[in-house]
C-alpha cells in the first residue's frame, strides 16, 4: 500500500485501510496501539488536531511506514 498523505483525512483513511486489510476492530487497533477507542476513530475520521506522537504509535503498530521528502515544484 503506497498513499500519497497530503491532508488529516488522508493518512486516517491509509490507516482505517490497514486496520480493516489486518482484519483488527477499531479497540483491537487502538488496544494494540496503546492509544484509546476514541483517539482511533478521531484519526481515522480525519480529525485534524491529532498529537503527531500518538498518531506515529499507531502508525508503527500497524506497520505503517511515513516518510518525508522534499517536493519537486514544476519549475525545477
Amino acid at each position: 500500500m503506497k498513499n500519497r498523505a497530503v491532508t488529516a483525512a488522508d493518512i486516517g483513511m491509509a490507516v482505517r485501510e490497514k486496520r480493516k486489510e489486518d482484519g483488527l476492530t477499531l479497540a483491537d487497533a487502538a488496544a494494540l496501539s496503546g492509544v484509546g477507542y476514541r483517539f482511533m476513530s478521531d484519526l481515522e475520521n480525519g480529525k485534524e488536531t491529532m498529537q503527531v506522537g500518538k498518531i506515529l504509535k499507531v502508525l508503527t503498530a500497524l506497520g505503517l511506514n511515513m516518510i518525508i521528502e522534499a517536493r519537486k515544484w514544476p519549475n525545477e
